[in-house]
């Protein structure tokens, strides 16, 4: 590589870095001045304390601007740079902390003992500030000796390059450990394999499939369990089972599985041969016509994996079908002229027939408009060139994340968290951008901003689309030179780390953790200094963080498998935004304690859990997920809700649900024809309802859902006697499952002015519908 191409992809991620840093910093100074609107409670002296603390980082923050424009590598001032957040993190937490003790105690002790405890608890706080004073105070000192000046003594000079704010320190591991590989990265085989994988003939002639990822870093244990899991299914029998072998017995218990079926597995990949070695022994050849297919970039690997095997090398692009992915990718052809034409001509052949670099780049000029802007994306390719003429692909995915707002890069490093391939469940990384703050804000619905952000990163071809469900996206992934990507920038600005069982380490600068695998390990480390705010755990042998939840404190994540019940621990996180449990049956009543919380999701594994009746306290509440067993007492309490699923029949039977005034999806199961559903129609802003009958049961009458006037989507699960003559004309889309209608539905659906999607499974037991010219 050149010096001229490595400095200038130094400048790539001296921008990605540092626009990072500042919007995390933005937010913390602001939460800092919310906290002075809305503690009216602080004493005059604390209120002083905070008021000059968010001045000093507002100021700050102006240098912090200067040296996103000075293009500097020293690493004196990346470190500069990470002592600010630093201290902006350690403040928010303290006045947090402070804000929720204050509020905790008034509400339970007489006012004379609440205000010697404040005042106590007043010294305790400025000591704390006192000493984050001293260290901004350092920090201005090292400013001066740096030479960092303020944004606004260099006026009107225009945007420069921007600095690299990248991890130094010796707590940090070096990113090097995940690189970006790029050698035939980006060509298509996962995508042709899965294609394949999915195909409806290929669905008929092999009835047992797997498919398993396995990446650089891969544990041959777990490929068998997760093999096996595939077939077998993920019963609490297999999933115990399982657990007691060793790696011999996996492979026999596999081979034994797999010796009298026709299967086909995907492999997909495949780094290095010894890989596929130690999973090959576990493949009988029944001679039946059985198939395995393996993916990798690695063209010794595919030849020599298997001497009977057959090596499809994909070919790259020609310049016309590489033209006419171009096209097909670009959001509005029309409005390319012929000088647009011809500069995008010229880009898309130095992409040499590489797919996924000619989709970002189509997803990046579609948000360029106009030829000047065109020409300095050319402009910037070019000065990134190689020896052969071509553009290295990491230039076209980094200078895509380059044109990001800071909201969305943040939103897309975050995808960066879940373990490679994995399925993404969209509602689940919404929820999760909305809590992290990522969100900002306004007239609108944040979860309809935010699918928004999702919908402009799949634009942009930087996140693929796995399912769709009532012209919504549903499920979704990134590709995993994208992912590469994420982390690697992740780490640069400690946006978030991934635990490294090899090395037993994790960023301690960072305030994002993620534990893909040995959860147990990882709470082993020292984690008593951090003040970390969110916790991933994608380790499924892991469920027993519950010991240890004194450490999070500070988090506003929380994602975990557990193991039954949760101690009243939990209620102690009351900065808890998401918090998300599988495997737990039963919650304390101590989770009323968590006013913050907006998102909750609680699943027992196909069971019910127990929801205490403090529940109900949850005031912020915007999303409820949890199937309870007995009903939740003052329900309509919860009047920030939009979202409640997993209620029974039996529980909202009493509701009154007027208060609910927010709600707009509701989910409700095992419902039988004794029961009366007309409360229903008093959710006035309800726009999606999905009915289920107990086991085929009957509907009571459904009347009532004429009376929804605002709702689109309507999904009725079980036995319909006689469908109501009228809907709302506000349904864009309905499903009637089972419904098993003695008369002709069409007549009365098809009238609906408005529906778009209706789909019918053994909803009519005639042989013929009749639609109308108005269908």
């Amino acid at each position: 590589m050149s010096d001229r191409h490595t400095r200038q992809t130094t400048w790539n991620n001296n921008k990605i870095a540092t626009t990072v840093v500042i919007g995390e910093h933005g937010k913390r100074v602001q939460k800092l001045g919310d906290f002075l609107i809305q503690q009216v409670s602080l004493l005059t002296n604390l209120r002083d304390e905070v008021r000059w603390l968010r001045n000093e980082l507002l100021f700050i923050q102006s240098f912090l601007r200067d040296a996103e424009q000075k293009q500097s590598r020293d690493q004196r001032v990346q470190q500069w740079v990470f002592e600010i957040n630093s201290i902006a993190n350690d403040a928010v937490a303290i006045l947090e902390t402070y804000s929720f003790e204050a509020g905790k105690r008034a509400s339970r002790i007489k006012a004379c003992t609440c205000i010697c405890w404040k005042e106590k608890k007043f010294y305790s706080v400025a000591e704390e500030i006192q000493s984050l004073k001293q260290r901004i105070s350092d920090i201005s000192r090292k400013r001066e000796t740096y030479g960092i000046t303020n944004i606004n003594n260099n006026a009107g000079e225009g945007p420069r390059c921007c600095t690299k704010i990248a991890s130094s320190t010796s707590q940090s591991r070096d990113s090097s450990k995940r690189p970006l590989h790029l050698w035939n990265g980006g060509l298509g085989k996962t995508t042709l394999a899965r294609k394949l994988y999915t195909s409806p003939d290929i669905l008929n002639s092999f009835p047992t499939r797997a498919w398993i990822c396995v990446s650089q870093e891969y544990n041959t244990m777990d490929l068998l369990k997760n093999i096996i899991k595939s077939i077998q299914g993920r019963t609490k029998e297999t999933l115990e089972l399982l657990e007691t072998m060793t790696e011999g017995d996996l492979e026999f218990h596999l081979r034994d599985l797999l010796k009298e079926r026709k299967y086909l597995v995907v492999v997909d990949d495949v780094w290095q041969r010894e890989a596929w070695e130690s999973l090959k022994r576990a493949f009988p050849d029944g001679k039946n016509g059985s198939r395995v297919i393996i993916t990798t970039r690695k063209e010794d690997v595919a030849e020599r994996a298997d001497d009977r095997g057959f090596v499809h090398k994909l070919r790259f692009l020609s310049q016309e079908e590489s033209w006419d992915l171009f096209r097909r990718k670009l959001l509005d052809v029309r409005s390319i002229v012929p000088e647009m034409e011809s500069l995008a001509k010229d880009m898309v052949e130095k992409c040499r027939g590489l797919p996924l670099a000619i989709v970002v780049l189509s997803g990046l000029l579609s948000h360029k408009k106009g030829l000047n802007q065109w020409h300095k994306v050319k402009d910037h390719l070019w000065k990134n060139i190689k020896e052969d003429k071509s553009i290295e692909i990491s230039c076209i995915l980094s200078l895509s994340f380059n044109d990001l707002s800071t909201a969305l890069k943040q939103c897309f490093l975050y995808i960066g968290i879940f373990p490679e391939d994995q399925v993404i469940d969209v509602e689940n990384i919404i929820h999760l951008w909305m809590a992290e703050g990522f969100i900002p804000r306004g007239e609108e619905r944040m979860e309809d901003v935010a699918e928004g952000f999702l919908n402009e990163l799949i634009r942009r071809s930087l996140v693929q689309v796995v399912d769709t469900f009532w012209e919504r996206v549903t499920e979704c992934r990134v590709h995993d030179l994208l992912r590469d990507l994420a982390i690697q920038k992740s780490l640069e600005v400690n946006f978030f780390d991934v635990y490294d069982p090899r090395s037993h380490s994790i960023s301690s600068l960072c305030i994002r953790h993620v534990i893909h695998s040995e959860g147990e390990r990882y709470l082993s480390l020292d984690l008593s200094n951090l003040k970390l705010r969110s916790i991933m755990f994608f380790d499924p042998k892991f469920c027993n963080v519950f010991p240890h939840i004194d450490v999070f404190q500070h988090i506003y994540v929380l994602n975990i498998k557990g193991s039954g019940a949760i101690p009243d621990a939990i209620g102690s996180l009351y900065h808890l935004k998401f918090l998300s449990l599988r495997g737990i049956y039963r919650l304390p009543s101590s989770i009323g304690n968590l006013k913050n919380l907006q998102i909750l999701v609680v699943d027992a594994g196909g069971f019910t859990c127990h929801l205490p009746c403090e529940a109900a306290d949850l005031i912020n509440l915007r999303h409820l997920d949890a199937r309870y067993s007995e009903p939740l007492a003052r329900i309509s309490k919860l009047t920030s809700l939009r979202v409640l699923k997993g209620v029974g029949c039996d529980q909202w039977k009493d509701v009154d649900p007027v208060d609910l005034v927010h709600l707009q999806e509701l989910s409700m199961h095992d419902i039988t024809k004794s029961h009366s559903l007309n409360n229903i129609s008093s959710l006035k802003n309800l726009s999606t309802l999905k009915l289920i009958c107990r086991s085929r049961a009957s509907f009571p009458s459904l009347e009532f859902v004429n009376c929804c006037e605002k709702l689109q989507k309507l999904w009725l699960d079980g036995r319909i006697v006689k469908l109501p003559h009228m809907f709302p004309n506000s349904i864009t889309m309905m499903v009637l499952w089972f419904s098993v209608l003695t008369e002709d539905p069409m007549p009365i659906l098809g009238m609906l002015p408005n529906l778009r999607n209706l789909y019918l499974v053994v909803a009519y037991e005639g042989k013929e519908i009749m639609c109308s010219d108005n269908c």
